[in-house]
């Protein structure tokens, strides 16, 4: 990619390319607000019957991906590996594109994601020992459950369906692995299968996780194919609002790259040609007087405008 590298950086072209994309920030930002206020409503408060605590008895156990962690190899690590393209090919187009991008996947995600964990208010596995710490179960004359355990841990406990974890995982390194694949080119049709392990070694990190949530009790396998699909969805969406597609011949930058290319080309060659007019008028390709103006012919002689006018006539 030497032949490709450029430079517009963030000195030159940051603060412009900033105020183009300052409503695409604006509404970063409230995705963000509205994904907190989703996380911290109370979800649907769903029937739970005794005959149905079969389902719930699993082992209340701490998870071994804590919550903690996702933003950190979700956002923080794709963003390393954005600067770290930057770094090698000075191009403020790509690291803002796909910072942008990457944000926006996440942060829908995270929308999509809550808004459905309140609307559905599945259990979880071990709801039983979050709804009875004590293991003695209640009911009322209904069958519904009655539970004595800590709010907090039973709001939590009625947030199983889609798994938080799996739509975060699969969004970042969703969209990691598709910007991998475009800057190394793993699908330029030249048989180099080891590239794929670059672009599929993020996917494997994401099913590891969405497993481990399985693994500790805190969904059902459902909740994590869910999760799953509605973070690699957003990450495609997103990705393809600024980048080509991997296989594409110009999927290695993004769109507003290839633009302000174009356009410095153009600006490069009008610049040119009003160089090259202007040394022709000073070298009397084209002269002018009181009566008439003179042109260069194709042979090399000069004839009047009135001249041509006269020989269409």
């Amino acid at each position: 990619m030497d032949s490709q590298r450029e430079t517009h950086t963030i000195r030159s072209h940051g603060l412009a390319l900033a105020r183009t994309h300052i409503h695409d920030w604006l509404i970063l930002s409230l995705l963000l607000a509205i994904m907190i206020i989703l996380s911290l409503v109370h979800p649907f408060n769903r029937y739970v019957g005794r005959d149905m605590m079969t389902d719930f008895k699993y082992p209340l156990t701490d998870s071994t991906i804590p919550f903690w962690t996702v933003p950190l190899y979700a956002v923080f690590l794709p963003i390393g590996v954005f600067l770290a393209f930057y770094h090698y090919r000075r191009d403020v187009y790509d690291l803002h594109h796909a910072v942008l991008g990457l944000l926006f996947a996440v942060f829908i995600t995270g929308v999509i994601t809550e808004a459905i964990k309140d609307a559905v208010g599945r259990p979880r596995p071990d709801f039983f020992w979050r709804c009875f710490p004590d293991g003695k179960d209640l009911y009322d004359r209904w069958g519904d459950v009655i539970c004595h355990g800590d709010i907090d841990v039973i709001r939590q406990g009625h947030k199983s369906f889609p798994s938080g974890h799996s739509s975060w995982s699969f969004s970042g390194l969703g969209f990691l692995s598709l910007y991998l694949s475009g800057k190394i080119k793993a699908f330029n049709r030249e048989g180099h299968v080891a590239k794929l392990c670059i672009v599929f070694f993020p996917l494997l990190v994401a099913c590891l996780v969405a497993i481990s949530r399985v693994d500790n009790y805190r969904h059902h396998w459902q909740d994590v194919v869910g999760g799953g699909f509605i973070g690699i969805t957003m990450a495609v969406f997103c990705y393809l609002q600024f980048f080509a597609p991997p296989y594409h011949a110009e999927g290695w930058g993004p769109y507003a790259f290839f633009h302000a290319k174009e356009m410095s080309q153009v600006s490069g060659l009008t610049a040119a040609c009003d160089a090259a007019g202007q040394e022709e008028i000073e070298h009397g390709g084209i002269r002018s007087d009181n009566k008439s103006v003179m042109v260069r012919s194709f042979d090399g002689s000069d004839m009047s405008l009135d001249n041509l006018e006269s020989a269409r006539k």
